[in-house]
């Protein structure tokens, strides 16, 4: 499919940035006041796959709804490119159909009695575009997605993955800005939201738009994006790009939330260029130092699972290495996930299939130093 974005949509769309200050959203709730947008900064650069990420309840779908102007902010400003469509101090509120977004739901809102064809150029024929139009621009969409020759399919008939491709294409057929997905791949199966997420993450990069991507699943977030933001409780924690988000974030909350992570409390005895020896519950470790925490530091150290080793008891003195026992195994395909004890403390770790360990048994167990990290406590 690639340089193939000329051929396949009427023209290029003209991606623009999103600027978002000071946003704040209100609800009543049996008689209280809750804060579902606590004064949300961001900036959304074009061209962009920006996701927001967070668990139930944090934010994320509020924030893209105020967005695309389904509901109203209580205050601040949401620029997209030049326009400023909300601003409570300048009394602006845009409606929907004029801040030139697209929209992709988490149930598809396809129209069962259209077929595909009809479905897609629905807001061609609403903005009263030319029949030759819509006939050019619907058949160069499903193209682009994928779907050519599938227009007079009754919708109600197409697979879930196509349906998603459906409501993709009827979100772009009127050249949109900016493009929203609103949880997009929630109700696919695990195969099949897999097959989806790759077929998206190479639609949205050839097309070079700016999106705005809603979901609470990590792998997800981390596949699709260029940049994250993680929410909780109506706020941004931390924006970063995925590499960065998984493997350095400056946040317990994040590191726990984006991946399974061992998080033990840590106090900087020695502190190098680039590591730091520290104490723990279950012994020194050296680990990685990129915010230079000074000696006598209080800290969150950070283990994922994938990088702590777990072998059969060796005669070995190597730094970062420990003796354990295994309390709990179970099989997922790849590896075994495991749970550990080293002294007073439970940890999380994978086991090689092909090492012969069972619950019950005592281990080694090596903390890959270029893999830990400290974060600094609050």
């Amino acid at each position: 499919m690639g340089g193939r974005i000329q051929e396949d949509l009427l023209c290029p769309i003209a991606a623009m940035d999103l600027r978002i200050r000071g946003l704040t959203r209100d609800y009543e709730s049996d008689g209280k006041r809750i804060r579902a947008l606590d004064h949300v900064d961001l900036n959304i650069d074009s061209n962009e796959i920006f996701t927001l990420l967070g668990p139930s309840g944090c934010g994320k779908t509020t924030l893209l709804r105020c967005i695309v102007g389904l509901e109203t902010p209580d205050a601040g400003e949401i620029a997209i490119g030049d326009d400023i469509v909300f601003s409570s101090e300048k009394g602006i509120n845009m409606p929907p159909e004029k801040r030139g977004l697209g929209m992709v739901f988490q149930t598809y809102a396809i129209w069962p009695h259209m077929n595909v064809f009809e479905n897609v150029a629905y807001p061609l024929r609403a903005r009263n575009t030319s029949r030759s139009d819509i006939q050019e621009r619907v058949e160069r969409a499903l193209r682009f997605v994928q779907l050519e020759g599938f227009g007079n399919r009754p919708a109600t008939r197409l697979s879930g993955g196509q349906q998603q491709r459906v409501a993709l294409a009827r979100a772009l057929v009127a050249e949109p800005k900016v493009i929203l997905f609103d949880e997009p791949l929630s109700n696919l199966d695990a195969k099949l939201r897999e097959e989806t997420r790759k077929q998206l993450h190479r639609f949205l990069t050839e097309l070079k738009i700016t999106a705005v991507y809603v979901t609470h699943d990590r792998v997800e977030a981390l596949a699709l994006s260029d940049r994250i933001a993680v929410m909780k409780q109506g706020r941004i924690v931390e924006v970063g790009d995925p590499k960065k988000i998984y493997f350095d974030t400056d946040d317990p909350f994040v590191a726990d939330f984006i991946g399974r992570a061992n998080l033990i409390p840590a106090t900087v005895r020695h502190s190098s260029e680039t590591h730091a020896i520290v104490d723990t519950a279950i012994g020194p470790i050296r680990a990685r130092n990129s915010r230079r925490i000074p000696v006598g530091g209080k800290a969150m150290l950070c283990a994922r699972p994938e990088f702590i080793r777990v072998d059969l008891p060796a005669s070995d003195t190597r730094p970062n290495l420990f003796r354990g026992n295994v309390i709990h195994r179970i099989f997922v395909g790849e590896a075994y996930e495991a749970e550990i004890r080293i002294g007073e403390t439970l940890l999380t770790t994978t086991i090689d299939p092909e090492v012969a360990i069972e619950a019950g048994d005592d281990i080694t167990v090596v903390f890959d130093a270029d893999h830990c990290f400290l974060i600094p406590s609050s």
